[in-house]
């Protein structure tokens, strides 16, 4: 299948037709990074993916924020039937995986057990078929990281089960995304007039790409900085703006530290790491820089006296582990999301039971 065209940024898409209908909320012609927000299938079934943040207007961003921060205080959510789901993590992963499995088991969801390296992939199985496969036997929804951008263009026809894009190359990474947004709304409560700094590995980071698009639209303010070779200036999106470490940092509400993707770099990279912290990380003396009531975020893994140093990853201003925390609210929400509107509709317990445990 061949990919259809697409910005760095933003993807411009017209409406299409399926065995059904392909339902979009923005018309034709406008700039959106929707692949495929519900589709029709025959009857009444809905499928709902979260592929990139730039499908989410402003405030379904805001709902998913909200729901997770009910979650948060502590409301029970979980389907009256048993509902299966799998997670397809084609690159390593720490956080988000164990982040996706305790949010799926606080959701009562089965979860059925998948590894890359002792499945029919290494038998030259696509995406595909693997996807069609786990559909076939009654899985109900896939969460999907793997490394080729836009993976998701391979299951854009014959897929009927919502999908969760959990990392997808150079791309897009919409719960990480959402989890910084989330903190950032708890420390000021807003995002208008903020001004958030992300330093790094710009080129390469799916994270910088997809809270980018989020944060322009909610109303803040973006400053890059790293190395100039890692910033393409000419393809920042509209508003945002490339500085200097010190410059950057000065400025910002938010400081946002990104680690270097060694693992795209096609074994180019020539890379220093103390020459590295001494140009574009937060080292000590930067950190003195950072305004008063500012904050500090990092997606991690975090690479301790690289991009950030070591003293400073749980320093007062940190905001590190209270980011991991959220993902688990923010991926309950996105499941709740996908899985409570499959088949128009979908029943749910008392919010006061508990939750079961799912092995």
């Amino acid at each position: 299948m061949g990919e259809p065209a697409y910005s760095r940024w933003t993807q411009t898409w017209n409406y299409r037709v399926y065995a059904g209908k392909l339902i979009l909320k923005h018309p034709v012609g406008q700039k959106t990074g929707c692949f495929f927000l519900a589709k029709k299938m025959g009857g009444s079934a809905m499928k709902w993916d979260l592929l990139t943040t730039s499908q989410l207007s402003a405030k379904e961003i805001q709902e998913i924020i909200l729901s997770a921060s009910e979650f948060a205080g502590g409301e029970m959510w979980q389907p009256k039937e048993k509902l299966f789901i799998s997670n397809l993590f084609y690159e390593p992963s720490t956080r988000t995986k164990s982040s996706f499995e305790m949010a799926e088991r606080k959701l009562g969801l089965e979860v059925i057990p998948f590894e890359v390296q002792t499945s029919s992939v290494l038998k030259g199985e696509t995406l595909y078929d693997t996807v069609k496969t786990l559909e076939a036997i009654g899985t109900n929804a896939v969460v999907i990281r793997h490394s080729t951008d836009n993976f998701f263009s391979e299951l854009e026809k014959g897929i009927n089960i919502p999908i969760i894009n959990a990392g997808d190359g150079k791309g897009h990474h919409p719960t990480q995304s959402l989890l910084d947004l989330m903190t950032i709304q708890q420390e000021f409560g807003r995002f208008t007039d903020l001004t958030v700094t992300i330093i790094g590995d710009i080129l390469h980071s799916r994270v910088a790409r997809s809270n980018a698009d989020a944060l322009i639209r909610l109303g803040a303010k973006v400053v890059f900085s790293g190395p100039e070779d890692w910033v393409d200036q000419n393809q920042l999106p509209p508003g945002c703006c490339y500085m200097s470490a010190d410059e950057a940092i000065e400025l910002a509400d938010v400081v946002m530290l990104l680690r270097v993707q060694h693992e795209r770099h096609d074994g180019k990279l020539l890379f220093d790491k103390n020459e590295y912290h001494r140009k574009h990380g937060l080292t000590l003396e930067r950190e003195k820089l950072m305004k008063q009531g500012s904050i500090i975020l990092h997606p991690a893994p975090v690479n301790r006296g690289v991009e950030i140093a070591d003293d400073l990853v749980e320093s007062p201003k940190s905001r590190i582990f209270k980011q991991m925390e959220n993902g688990v609210y923010i991926r309950m929400a996105a499941l709740k999301r996908a899985l409570e509107n499959r088949n128009g509709g979908l029943e749910y317990v008392d919010s006061n039971q508990e939750w079961q445990t799912s092995y």
